[in-house]
């Protein structure tokens, strides 16, 4: 049992002894056999857990063979075990938005479509996590859910237990969630107003059960619409990243969205201008340096200024992503260039934002602090 201790459910990233997934263990002199319970019957990681609790036994001493019996939890036990992930709570609650929560929640946001928002947010999930943080990702554009794609899990469906929702491990360590695993087929188009799209944001937030996270990630539609009002309602404590392109037409509307986010009292820490510049080719192949603004130049730069003067604090520039083929490639073959071409230009400039995002103090703008006024007399 020691020794099963140290094996997690890849999905929960808990013990399995913790949550009751070892039904039993019996030993027949060299022979162990291990009756393991599944959280769901068909769990896509089951294979995952019979080599992990084989190989944790088959490393004792003494131990010739192992056999792990794999069975399938109960309602009852499901309910133990949900109980248990709640941590003894009635009602489900966005964990993070609780006085005291650690997890630095960044929404990366757009003021229009096209500027490569979704590319900017999966390479920063998976640079954060290259870097040793727990980073969730949130796919919270309802109609443009492209991140599991991005991440190669895009026909992936989450495990449910009982009605709470485990996100979708993926290969870089990156958890993730999209509305896109919640529906029946992956070509059903999602026409949802208001009310649905609120409730959609709540359930990626509350009802999935997302463990301890460093970071999380929302990838936010582009505007200022519905998901912009309701995460400001549920997440106050969230920090806005504008991501924009250098043209005039793009940055306008970035200004929207910046202002957008601090009209719902959220703080915007930096603007990302992505396609700022292509390295010419030719040059770079003979050692030169040289740019060609194809989008023009100073969108970001203008962006940032603008919000700074308009917020009376500092909106800095995060940096700048160059035009890059593999950025693109790497994204359509669901392996995002900071995992599978990290030496890129591309990379290296994200890999740079990643890093100042991380060395960010959790700011106690939007959290409750538990205070009580009380009385004098």
């Amino acid at each position: 049992m020691t020794a099963l201790s140290g094996v997690n459910d890849p999905e929960i990233k808990r013990p399995i002894t913790e949550l009751g997934m070892v039904e039993g263990v019996d030993i027949d002199g060299g022979t162990v056999t291990v009756k393991t319970l599944l959280t769901v019957a068909g769990c896509p990681l089951k294979d995952t857990i019979n080599r992990d609790v084989t190989a944790a036994v088959q490393a004792l001493p003494g131990v010739t063979s192992v056999q792990v019996d794999l069975g399938v939890m109960s309602s009852e036990q499901r309910s133990a075990l949900h109980e248990t992930l709640r941590g003894g709570q009635a009602e489900r609650e966005i964990p993070f938005a609780q006085p005291g929560n650690l997890t630095k929640v960044f929404a990366i946001a757009s003021g229009k479509g096209g500027v490569g928002k979704s590319s900017v947010t999966v390479n920063l999930a998976i640079a954060l996590a290259k870097a040793g943080r727990k980073v969730g990702v949130v796919d919270a554009d309802i109609y443009g859910h492209s991140v599991p794609a991005m991440l190669g899990v895009a026909d992936a469906r989450p495990t449910q237990v009982d009605d709470l929702i485990m996100p979708v491990p993926t290969s870089t360590g990156v958890s993730v969630i999209s509305i896109g695993m919640l529906k029946p087929r992956r070509d059903q188009v999602v026409a949802w107003r208001g009310p649905m799209l609120d409730r959609a944001l709540v359930q990626m937030l509350a009802d999935v059960y997302w463990g301890d996270l460093d970071v999380l990630l929302l990838d936010l539609p582009p505007g200022t619409g519905d998901i912009a009002i309701s995460l400001g309602q549920h997440l106050p404590g969230a920090e806005v990243v504008v991501v924009t392109t250098p043209q005039e037409a793009a940055a306008e509307v970035a200004e929207r969205a910046g202002t957008m986010a601090s009209m719902m009292h959220q703080r915007v820490v930096g603007v990302i201008e992505n396609m700022s510049y292509l390295p010419c080719p030719h040059c770079t192949a003979d050692g030169k340096d040289h740019r060609l603004d194809i989008f023009g130049s100073g969108g970001g730069k203008r962006v940032a200024e603008t919000l700074s003067s308009r917020f009376g604090y500092d909106v800095p520039m995060l940096g700048e992503i160059p035009l890059d083929t593999s950025l693109r490639e790497g994204g359509d073959a669901g392996k995002p260039i900071v995992e599978s071409d990290p030496t890129a230009p591309g990379a290296i400039a994200l890999t740079e934002i990643a890093d100042r995002l991380a060395g960010r103090t959790r700011g106690l703008a939007g959290m409750q602090l538990g205070l009580t006024p009380t009385s004098k007399f």
